[in-house]
């Protein structure tokens, strides 16, 4: 039903980073790893040294970065402070400057409030414990901030400070305030063993971690017994650790057919003639290999599945195949920043197929000024809420907070995502009360299902790892991002790839 063909002979560069291996395409979205930059870095180490709030990568070894969670406006730390060799405490959650602009209105009580709305929960018989102090819960986000790309997945560790300062502004859990333990796993597997190592030993839960090479830390945070509430889950490894979860839950191989049905039914001509482009780097491959099987189950033809080396800049021999082949629906999955290159190429051959679409990688403020009028028309699917929905409280609430610890900061779903797995963990911290503890916390996870963060995404069965069967497609149009699909999701079934 598909071809998959290799008609380049790729350049193999001097200086490709090959222990990374750019696991970065993530299951599921892909990333935004910028090969140009890639080509220009020669390695890195896998020391695991840490990071300051601000997100500036310390000196080898380190001491981690802590944020107080101080309120927003209040800079405990100057500018966040670099943990260098030093290894100064960083900034509260409120430093980096302070300020942001206002606040969006952030309610005492109700589903978002920083508290939630669950029932109030006696803290009779609470105990400190790991990660736990008379005054405060320490909880550790362990996210790439340094390595080939710098601050790739800052907006995670960005967002879990954004709310623990939401939250700390008003709610304690059982007298104790959180506070942030910022760890870089350095875009490495082995930095992220070592990392969730430290936050083993210092921090009550781990929240909101963003890696791109999360199998490292997999094995250790089960080991150990730490609760670890992710952004999401990348590896398989990481999927199989029995303590960790997402709040964008992911099952490998299981592929949501709403999407693929509205557009059959919008664009039923081009969905017959589909190319599916992929980088050959970590998770990509299989996933790619997944969705194009899976497509095909509900109706597509994919007619080219094509990998692409990482270290290839020259997209126009895939370009002429798929104009040999009669392709009018293209999909890449990828860096935002090959995506554009892909659109170049097309521009340049004069190939203009009917749809082109991305992932939720794109969905991104530097993919529209990188594109520009090559972006006009470009399809996206993903199972979030959009940040241009002024009436989603929980959205501006997010937006807005983000500013407040770091103003000018882009948000992006990494860090939507990385707020929602906060708030879980608040949530379900404060619905234990005295009965708080990592094995308990762990339990509770377990029968966490359609999980929408207040609607600031599609319900996710974090408990059981169950992606969402509900997704909408938006479209950029006049540099804006709207979407399309109808109602505020589409909801289906799971299909196996």
């Amino acid at each position: 039903m598909f071809q998959n063909s290799n008609p380049s002979s790729t350049r193999s560069p001097v200086r490709i980073v090959a222990a990374i291996g750019l696991a970065l395409t993530m299951a599921a979205c892909g990333s935004q790893l910028d090969p140009d930059t890639v080509a220009s870095v020669s390695g890195t180490d896998a020391n695991g040294g840490q990071v300051g709030t601000n997100g500036e990568p310390g000196a080898t070894g380190a001491e981690p970065g802590v944020d107080a969670g101080a309120d927003p406006g209040t800079d405990t730390g100057g500018t966040g402070g670099d943990t260098g060799a030093s290894g100064d405490t960083g900034g509260g959650a409120g430093g980096d400057g302070g300020g942001g602009g206002d606040v969006a209105d952030s309610p005492k009580t109700g589903a978002n409030s920083a508290a939630g709305s669950g029932p109030k929960v006696s803290c009779a018989g609470f105990k400190n414990q790991t990660g736990i102090t008379k005054d405060k819960i320490t909880i550790a986000n362990v996210s790439d901030i340094s390595g080939p790309v710098p601050g790739i997945f800052e907006a995670a560790q960005q967002a879990t400070r954004a709310y623990a300062a939401y939250f700390n502004k008003t709610n304690d859990i059982c007298g104790r305030k959180l506070e942030v333990m910022a760890l870089d796993s350095r875009t490495d597997a082995g930095a992220d063993q070592q990392a969730y190592a430290k936050a083993c030993e210092s921090s009550f839960a781990a929240v909101g971690s963003m890696s791109g090479f999360d199998s490292g830390g997999a094995g250790t945070a089960q080991k150990c017994g730490i609760p670890d509430i992710r952004s999401t889950i990348v590896n398989p490894e990481r999927q199989k650790c029995t303590t960790c979860f997402a709040a964008q839950a992911v099952e490998t191989g299981m592929v949501p057919d709403a999407m693929a049905k509205w557009f059959l039914k919008n664009h039923k001509d081009a969905t017959q003639h589909v190319a599916v482009l992929y980088i050959e780097a970590g998770a990509s491959p299989p996933n790619a290999k997944s969705q194009a099987a899976a497509w095909g189950k509900m109706g597509w033809k994919v007619d080219y599945l094509q990998g692409i080396k990482v270290d290839e800049f020259n997209f126009a021999t895939y370009v002429q195949q798929m104009k040999n082949k009669g392709i009018k629906m293209v999909h890449y999955m990828g860096p935002l920043e090959n995506s554009v290159k892909l659109q170049k190429a097309m521009q340049q051959q004069n190939f203009k197929p009917a749809v082109t679409f991305f992932d939720a990688t794109s969905y991104d403020a530097k993919y529209v000024k990188q594109a520009g009028d090559l972006g006009e028309n470009t399809y996206i699917f993903m199972s979030n809420a959009m940040f241009e929905n002024s009436s989603n409280k929980e959205v501006q609430l997010y937006l807005s907070w983000l500013q407040q610890v770091k103003p000018g900061a882009i948000p992006n779903f990494y860090g939507l995502f990385a707020w929602s797995a906060t708030r879980l963990f608040v949530e379900e911290a404060l619905a234990l009360g005295g009965k708080l503890n990592r094995s308990s916390l762990i339990d509770a996870m377990k029968k966490v299902d359609k999980w929408t963060s207040n609607g600031l995404h599609a319900p996710f069965g974090v408990g059981q790892g169950k992606g969402a069967t509900c997704q909408k497609v938006i479209q950029l149009k006049g540099g804006k991002w709207k979407q399309v699909s109808p109602g505020d999701y589409m909801c289906g079934s799971m299909v196996r790839g």
